[in-house]
């Protein structure tokens, strides 16, 4: 269950990161972010489901710090 919750919060967050970058994919935050999660070398990046799980967990992860867990 609480990781349903979390996972719920951690798209709240996204959301309010997406809401305060204006949803601009290229923020300068948002590159900064995508590149220190991934790099730069597409070669080297991970497949898209990988991406997509972690930026899942980069949203729970910013849930819980916010909550205080």
């Amino acid at each position: 269950m609480r990781y349903l919750i979390d996972t719920v919060g951690g798209l709240g967050e996204l959301l309010r990161l997406g809401w305060r970058v204006r949803f601009r994919r290229d923020h300068p935050y948002l590159k900064w972010r995508f590149e220190t999660a991934f790099g730069t070398d597409p070669s080297k990046m991970p497949d898209r489901a990988a991406r997509r799980r972690a930026i899942l967990d980069f949203g729970r992860w910013a849930y819980r710090t916010r909550r205080g867990r």
